[in-house]
């Protein structure tokens, strides 16, 4: 019998919650294998379920080392929900709420000193990334040619002009709101233009350091998950390579070739570790999220291409005039946008600029009739 471990409430609390969520994935793992008909697809489902199972007796011990006894294991509402749902209409209709639902908690014993010493963290997250391999698979397509086909699903082209759309219309929209709410405040062009001017720069900055401050808070995550990755690989090359071979049948292809691949690659660590750190945590070795400076340059550069758009008639023209010009110039950009986010979204060009334009006047109006309000008060 263990000894009695101290142990808090809210411990006893997460130890049998960790449990109960155990319990349920397995249940859950159970039930999509028997309706699974890809015996290949099953048999990853089964062994997905018998990690959670191990993962639950676990915490059963944990509840037994601190004196209490956890009871006779049953799932929750939830899962028997799930699960059932499995049986009746198939796997794959329950598999992206089970995949969400493994990603959001990929890294929750991270921080629980109870799992610092064993590998739960490592295949919790390993069982979310078998599962997006499961949610990207094709049903009827081999799994060779799917992964040479995954690669034309990553369109790092249109994220990036996505990005520079959505980037440009942050910049137009927050200082036309800036700029109209200045010249409802005053009639002085030379105030509105320095308003613009310091809305655009500081707009611009703050952009620039946020994305700098984020892609180097990616990049030192994604190198310490590679270090960790690299350590794990040392340590336990077996549970490696099972991990690889589980997502190998993930994608489809079947289990000799999966188990003869994995044993392949694990062959050679610098490979291996490519290897995972791609099909594991998703990470390119040689990017792991790009250049912070080229992220807050660009970031910058396209938040003031935005911004300039509502302060450059007041550079040539001053009163009402100015402001007019600046409507209207930001109204065009305002629709040209909305419009040109359609390209990703596939909806109404049309239906879509107007409702940018919308939107963006309206935020424009509001501003002014606060500055009105403020230079009458003030004035």
């Amino acid at each position: 019998m263990l000894d009695p471990i101290v142990a808090t409430p809210t411990d006893l609390e997460r130890f049998r919650a960790n449990r109960q969520d155990e319990i349920d994935s397995a249940w859950q793992y159970r039930a999509m294998a028997e309706a699974e008909p890809d015996p290949a697809v099953a048999r990853v489902y089964r062994d997905l379920a018998a990690v959670e199972e191990k993962h639950a007796r676990f915490w059963e011990s944990q509840l037994r080392a601190a004196g209490v006894e956890p009871g006779p294991p049953g799932p929750s509402w939830r899962a028997r929900i799930l699960a059932w749902t499995a049986r009746r209409f198939g796997a794959r209709v329950v598999l992206p709420t089970v995949a969400e639902h493994e990603a959001a908690g990929r890294n929750d014993y991270a921080s629980q000193r109870e799992t610092a010493e064993t590998r739960m963290t490592a295949e919790e997250r390993s069982h979310a990334r078998v599962l997006q391999s499961m949610r990207a698979r094709r049903t009827g397509v081999a799994g060779s040619v799917l992964a040479r086909a995954e690669g034309r699903h990553r369109n790092v082209g249109g994220n990036a002009l996505r990005a520079a759309v959505l980037g440009a219309n942050d910049g137009l929209c927050s200082n036309l709101a800036l700029v109209m709410g200045v010249a409802g405040a005053t009639a002085s062009s030379q105030m509105i233009l320095v308003g613009g001017l310091a809305g655009l720069l500081a707009g611009a900055f703050s952009m620039a350091l946020g994305e700098w401050v984020s892609v180097t808070s990616s990049r030192e995550l994604a190198q310490r998950e590679l270090r960790v990755e690299r350590e794990e690989l040392a340590a336990a090359p077996e549970e490696e390579r099972e991990e690889l071979e589980l997502i190998y049948e993930a994608k489809g292809i079947p289990s000799a070739e999966a188990r003869q691949l994995s044993s392949q690659l694990v062959r050679d660590p610098r490979t291996a570790l490519d290897v995972l750190a791609r099909e594991e945590l998703g990470l390119d070795p040689d990017d792991l999220g790009g250049s912070p400076w080229v992220a807050a340059v660009t970031s910058f550069a396209l938040f003031a291409l935005g911004a300039i758009v509502p302060v450059l008639p007041f550079v040539i023209a001053t009163g009402a005039p100015a402001v007019v010009a600046s409507v209207v110039a930001s109204s065009l950009a305002l629709f040209a946008l909305g419009a040109a986010i359609t390209i990703f979204t596939g909806r109404s060009a049309w239906r879509s600029g107007a409702r940018q334009l919308a939107l963006g006047l309206a935020a424009a109006g509001i501003t002014f009739g606060i500055g009105r309000l403020l230079g009458v008060a003030l004035g």
